[in-house]
């Protein structure tokens, strides 16, 4: 298991993704795309796709989320940026069809204009 300390990063990013998942679960692409930069891309089993396929995605319905928890696990900040590692689970659905994922992810994060902002989201599902 990994060991979490308290630390102003810590609890920044902790924020950070909690404000998030609410996005997320109010399904809401513009709410998600204000913590993400224009160049956002998920790293996944299928390999690299654009944040903004997933933001269309909402738009149009495809995919929906019900639930979304995350628990920051690991901050690393050097300058400018920072990468984040945090459990993440999810329910939702995706072209009809339900889903409950169980996920690690790995985020780097830019600091842009005094925000951080996500450039690149890297899910691996978790073991049970």
């Amino acid at each position: 298991m990994t060991e979490r300390t308290a630390s102003p990063d810590l609890e920044t990013f902790t924020q950070i993704f909690q404000d998030w998942d609410k996005a997320l679960v109010a399904n809401d692409p513009e709410r998600i795309a204000y913590f993400t930069t224009p160049s956002w891309t998920f790293v996944g089993q299928d390999g690299p796709s654009s944040g903004s396929n997933f933001l269309d995605a909402v738009r149009s319905g495809a995919v929906s989320h019900d639930t979304m928890s995350s628990e920051v696990r690991s901050v690393r900040v050097v300058g400018d940026t920072a990468v984040v590692i945090a459990r993440v689970v999810n329910t939702g659905s995706y072209q009809g069809r339900r889903f409950e994922n169980d996920e690690w992810t790995s985020d780097v994060f830019l600091r842009r204009d005094g925000r951080w902002l996500c450039e690149l989201t890297h899910l691996t599902p978790a073991r049970t």
